[in-house]
């Protein structure tokens, strides 16, 4: 919305004083002739907004200019909401709202808090991209269109139409009532029914989507944790097998990464650890435990042990023929 955009340019302008054009145009997700524009219409409507030129010039407001310009409007409040819940600002394409926001937070405080605040949020990082010990993860992409028809027909109640291309299957047109969204190590999920049968879909899976008038099948409350954790449950038990494993704790995580699921873990007596894993199957659990060689020992169950031993004998009696 236009407004919403005007009011976070003088905002972006108050709180970090002269900017260029560009530096407006990334910060509000528009174009420098966006921008140019929103300027004109700020002058017009006696906002006292100027430009500098020059090597260092941009643009800025008269010294001391405040208005009454804080109001949140719905998506900023739910932004901050989700962020504060510990999901993330762009967990459900709320990222702008979420800056848009925080700026007005920001204009909000009293000017010494304003400073104190603005130096404390330089000392904390939350989620890097990067780690020290593992290697990137990599983040479903969903486009902002469908995660908006998404997000709206959540919130609004309504059904939701998807086109969506599930495991093997060719991509098809499906309408659901929508209960509620997920995020899951950065990969999310809707929460949903389906002619009065539960379903769950990855929203990375989803090609398209459209909000639709009609009201959704869906009771009015939802414990959105228990109802996933019973998800969880039911996934975990349609045809999945449960693999009691020892590991070296320096190869945790690469065990981690390739099971559906961990149950439980407790250290081993020789410092080892100890976890009741999940995987797909029985072939899928014999691969991921292969990757580890001897850093992991399957346990449980007996087929799973069988299988590896003589996957190793074929491999040893390989290679000693071939010497």
């Amino acid at each position: 919305m236009r407004a919403d955009r005007l009011v976070s340019l003088v905002l972006l302008l108050r709180q970090r004083g002269r900017l260029t054009a560009d530096t407006l145009a990334s910060e509000l997700e528009v174009s420098t002739r966006t921008v140019l524009r929103d300027i004109e219409a700020l002058s017009a409507a006696g906002v006292p907004v100027y430009a500098e030129r020059g090597r260092h010039g941009g643009f800025t407001l008269l010294p001391g200019f405040r208005t009454e310009l804080s109001g949140l409007n719905h998506d900023e409040a739910l932004a901050l909401l989700t962020a504060g819940s510990g999901r993330g600002e762009q967990v459900f394409g709320l990222g702008s709202a979420l800056a848009s926001a925080m700026r007005k937070v920001v204009d909000a405080l009293p000017d010494s808090h304003r400073t104190t605040a603005s130096d404390a949020a330089q000392r904390f990082l939350v989620e890097p991209e990067t780690d020290l010990l593992s290697r990137r993860l990599v983040t479903e992409e969903v486009p902002d269109t469908t995660m908006i028809e998404v997000r709206r027909a959540v919130l609004a109640g309504h059904k939701l139409r998807i086109h969506y291309a599930a495991t093997g299957q060719a991509p098809q047109w499906r309408t659901v009532d929508p209960i509620g969204l997920v995020t899951v190590r950065d990969r999310r999920y809707l929460l949903a029914t389906r002619s009065g049968a539960d379903r769950t879909y990855r929203l990375s899976r989803m090609l398209a989507a459209e909000e639709l008038p009609e009201p959704a099948q869906r009771p009015n409350q939802v414990d959105l944790e228990r109802l996933w954790q019973e998800r969880c449950a039911q996934f975990l038990s349609d045809g999945h097998i449960t693999v009691l494993v020892r590991v070296n704790p320096a190869r945790r995580e690469d065990l981690l990464n390739t099971a559906v699921a961990v149950r439980a873990e407790v250290p081993d007596a020789d410092g080892w650890l100890r976890l009741d894993v999940t995987y797909q199957d029985t072939r899928h659990a014999e691969w991921a435990l292969w990757q580890l060689s001897t850093d992991a020992e399957a346990l449980a169950p007996q087929s799973l042990r069988t299988s590896l031993r003589n996957r190793a004998a074929a491999i040893a009696t390989r290679y000693r023929a071939s010497s």
